[in-house]
């Protein structure tokens, strides 16, 4: 091995996040030789394993021919249907668009796809107002241009022309968030399947990269931010949108919360305290002031900002953290309304009248009917001011 090799793996081990390749290569392996099926061009999987990779094996472990067995987790929390119409748009390789409101796992199902798919999910731009055309197609090491002219090593590729070539999936994230100059860029990549660099038409042929087969791409749009840089009807017919919904089921909701949270806690060395009923109060609370409506009908005013499960798991995070570095006996309940006055109050400052016209309805009715942790959440109210 290699002095390169070794620092690269001494990196991987501290790194705060994994690379789903990285995290699940074992998964991935597995899954390799578990399904002989037909794979699309360039695919290290079958489209059935990638479904399988993402949706998990529920309780049955798979077996392979030559007699490994594993049980393979469900690494996303929603329909197995929407996955399967991904593959399916992958396979043929067309453009798949994830659109959905923010914190809805957007990003990691897109990078879960392209880690089945192509081994790699780090051939990403990320879009915004400063993104150029550019950063889509191709730019140049201007000191290898200045003293050797165009050529093949002087350009620095694009993560899209990168996939081109290799035959691997793209993605960009927050799409919308582009220029429409810069959106437009995709048009061509898109319907093509090639890239002109026209300052290497003298190395032979006309200076046209042409995509290899498995090529595809894979962005993903906040549908709060459908006003910023709206799409042409032109990049819109390049993809197929699939709308990726907050989690309906409480309980899988509860389930990942707690998941993400001690993960979270266990990178900071830290056990997670959380109990399960004030983790499920949590939740609760979000969904009510995501949806309008109480679990109960009761209805509820919406904050303007977005009540998603990522803002859960950050509350959860803080409030676990706070219980294991700075505890003096209080319980941990007591920090739950502060944490979700600060999640509310971040668009806009009339939220704080809607968190506390949410405690004087649900958290209020549901003290009177005798719920004991909800007693201790309206006891709790003077918190808010």
């Amino acid at each position: 091995m290699s002095g390169y090799e070794r620092d690269d793996e001494t990196a991987r081990e501290h790194r705060q996040l994994e690379l789903p390749e990285d995290r699940y290569q074992e998964e991935l392996a597995f899954l390799i030789g578990y399904d002989n099926g037909p794979r699309p061009p360039g695919w290290r999987l079958t489209p059935r394993s990638v479904v399988l990779f993402i949706c998990g094996s529920g309780q049955e472990p798979l077996r392979t021919a030559d007699g490994r067995q594993l049980v393979v987790p469900r690494k996303f929390v929603g329909d197995r249907a929407l996955v399967e119409r991904c593959v399916v748009t992958l396979a043929g390789e067309r453009g798949l668009l994830l659109v959905g409101e923010p914190g809805t796992a957007k990003s990691m199902l897109s990078e879960l796809l392209s880690a089945a798919v192509c081994g790699s999910s780090t051939l990403t731009v990320q879009g915004s107002a400063g993104t150029t055309e550019d950063q889509l197609r191709y730019g140049w090491n201007y000191a290898m241009l200045l003293a050797k002219g165009p050529s093949r090593e002087a350009l620095v590729p694009s993560p899209v022309l990168t996939a081109m070539t290799r035959g691997a999936v793209a993605r960009v994230e927050e799409v919308t968030r582009c220029l429409p100059e810069v959106q437009d860029a995709l048009v061509s990549l898109l319907s093509e399947r090639r890239m002109s660099v026209p300052e290497l038409a003298g190395e032979g042929a006309d200076g046209t990269v042409h995509a290899v087969p498995g090529f595809t791409l894979i962005a993903t749009a906040n549908l709060r931010d459908r006003g910023v840089s709206e799409m042409s009807a032109a990049l819109k017919r390049r993809f197929n949108f699939e709308e990726v919904s907050p989690i309906a089921d409480l309980d899988a909701e509860v389930a990942l919360v707690r998941s993400q949270a001690t993960a979270a806690l266990t990178r900071s060395g830290a056990a997670f305290g959380v109990d399960d009923a004030v983790l499920e109060a949590l939740v609760t609370a979000f969904r009510d002031l995501r949806s309008g409506r109480s679990a109960e009908g009761w209805e509820v005013e919406r904050p303007s900002t977005v009540m998603s499960t990522a803002e859960a798991v950050h509350v959860a995070s803080s409030m676990g953290l706070g219980a294991a570095y700075l505890s003096d006996g209080r319980d941990v309940v007591r920090t739950l309304p502060g944490h979700l006055l600060g999640t509310v109050r971040k668009d806009d400052p009339a939220d704080h009248a809607r968190l506390l016209g949410y405690w004087d309805g649900p958290v209020r009715r549901r003290a009177e009917n005798g719920a004991p942790l909800w007693r201790t959440l309206w006891e709790l109210r003077d918190e808010l001011a």
